[in-house]
């Protein structure tokens, strides 16, 4: 199973990576959104009112990256969303409405002129974006929608509101709140979601969800395959993002990152000495390793800010509603610390925790950015993004090319869950087939093989390959590659050099790297 984008028209796909509470990874691939049937009535609004005089379409042209051929993007993609006036005379809707959008445009309710719109803000991780109007009479005559100031309660009655496939007016499907729940959203983003069971479908996206007359969250997805299975942002988590920004800056959530396990099991309790009473989860990897860090392996979390945790890792929030405890980190972090209790081999204490937007992978998201590359004669080598192994995860051959990276060794698959091993580390791939050249004769096709060496020097990251090969001096250049079947590839160093341009003109390349990759390029070599 997987979750639906509905951004219609769009090929835009995520790929997610959920923690579990032990050291368990599980990959998730999700395309684009496609028709669903749902319960639920729907109906086109005749004429604008409070809530739909708020409520507007999103159209957008985007160029999303290319990352199996990095130095360009893919062909432009039109799309339509939705959207909802909010304070401050912006425009909300979803990060994935408007990302890597080069053209947005927003029509009201009821309109025939398009207003253009640029994005101000983008969180891709809580799927939240704000717009800014280029005309912004439009707020005249369409006012923020209200905002419920508490989350809506189970069996409450919803209304979601936005432009789906179908018709071009406004429409509305009806259900109701099924369960509200604090879980991942882009890894590692983890925030609270409000599961409802009205029809959501492509081009809903970014529309208001409405209690009464009032917003209560943001529609952004639904589970493939389910039935009216659909899901809303929260107020809550709309002004997080929104308290964020406002410094002109989006920081991100913090989170805690250590690997934790449940106290249910008796013999593990016993094994742990705890008093009577005791409930919480068991610290089973700590997030660092060294001494200073407050939590250690077997450190029992009893509480969070002064709010008990069950043996679920369950906090209470109100009569009818358990949550996650890490929700609490978001409201009890201060100056980047959340005060913990724990039990450490029997004795309780108090800790302050670190807790960070910023989780550092390996294999990271490109998070709206493009790929950067560099191209050495017919090589094209790029930085390892998890969007490059998720662009596989959704092809009908994901089985076997899992298989087959799995098999090599390959550190795409290998170390895809890791954290840097030294500041600065990063994987280095082949990222296409060699373009079509003599100096390629007689080598297999390295693409997707992770560079280990150039020159028998360890390559420590995309730039650091470019200052290794800016500054050979030797006859040939030698490219080991990190897999147990694959080349060592051997190439005449000064013949690659004057190949470079020759290649770049006869493949219609425009650059033969990204900005950063060429500005280590031209500088001077290393002394």
């Amino acid at each position: 199973m997987g979750f639906h984008y509905f951004r219609f028209g769009s090929s835009f796909a995520r790929i997610t990576v959920v923690v579990s509470c032990v050291a368990c990874l599980s990959v998730r691939a999700a395309d684009s959104a496609a028709p669903a049937d749902g319960a639920g009535a729907s109906a086109n609004v005749s004429g604008p009112g409070t809530v739909e005089n708020s409520v507007v379409k999103i159209f957008s042209t985007a160029r999303y990256p290319d990352v199996y051929q990095p130095w360009t993007k893919q062909a432009p993609e039109e799309a339509t969303g939705s959207g909802v006036v909010i304070k401050g005379k912006r425009i909300l809707t979803n990060a994935h409405v408007v990302g890597y959008a080069n053209q947005v445009q927003v029509q009201a309710n009821q309109a025939g002129d398009k207003i253009s719109a640029t994005v101000e803000f983008i969180a891709p991780g809580i799927d939240l974006a704000v717009l800014k109007l280029d005309d912004e009479k439009f707020f005249d005559t369409h006012p923020p929608l209200a905002e419920a100031k508490t989350l809506p309660g189970i069996k409450d009655t919803v209304l979601a509101y936005g432009f789906p496939e179908g018709g071009n007016s406004l429409s509305i499907t009806k259900g109701i709140v099924s369960r509200v729940e604090f879980t991942p959203y882009n890894f590692p983003v983890f925030g609270l979601r409000v599961q409802i069971d009205a029809a959501i479908n492509p081009g809903n996206s970014g529309g208001p969800a409405v209690v009464g007359d009032k917003m209560v969250g943001l529609t952004f997805s639904r589970l493939n395959d389910a039935d009216n299975i659909g899901y809303i942002i929260p107020n809550e988590e709309i002004d997080l993002f929104l308290q964020d920004i406002a410094d002109g800056h989006y920081d991100g959530k913090p989170a805690m990152y250590d690997l934790l396990q449940t106290l249910e099991n008796p013999a593990l309790r016993a094994f742990l000495k705890l008093p009577s009473g005791a409930d919480g989860m068991v610290v089973h990897h700590p997030y660092k390793d060294d001494a200073n860090y407050p939590l250690k392996e077997w450190d029992v979390i009893t509480q969070i800010g002064g709010t008990s945790i069950d043996d679920q890792g369950m906090v209470k929030l109100g009569r009818d509603l358990r949550v996650n405890f890490q929700y609490l980190i978001q409201h009890a972090a201060t100056n980047g610390t959340v005060p913990l209790t724990i039990v450490r081999a029997g004795k309780e204490m108090q800790v302050k925790l670190p807790v960070s937007s910023h989780y550092p992978r390996l294999i990271p998201g490109l998070d709206g950015a493009y790929p950067s590359y560099f191209i050495y004669g017919p090589l094209v080598f790029s930085a390892a993004t998890s969007d490059y192994l998720g662009g596989y995860l959704r092809t009908k051959y994901a089985a076997s090319v899992l298989t087959h990276l799995s098999s090599a060794a390959n550190p795409l698959i290998t170390r895809m869950a890791d954290q840097p091993a030294f500041p600065g580390e990063g994987l280095v791939l082949i990222a296409s087939p060699f373009f079509p050249h003599k100096l390629a004769q007689g080598y297999s096709n390295p693409r997707a093989q992770v560079v280990k060496s150039i020159n028998g020097i360890r390559v420590k990251n995309l730039n650091h390959l470019v200052e290794i090969l800016r500054d050979a001096k030797s006859e040939f250049i030698t490219v080991e590659c990190d897999t147990q079947y694959g080349e060592t590839m051997i190439f005449p160093r000064a013949q690659m050099v004057a190949a470079t341009e020759d290649i770049l003109t006869d493949n219609g390349v425009r650059s033969q790297g990204s900005p950063d990759t060429m500005a280590i390029w031209n500088a001077p070599p290393a002394k």
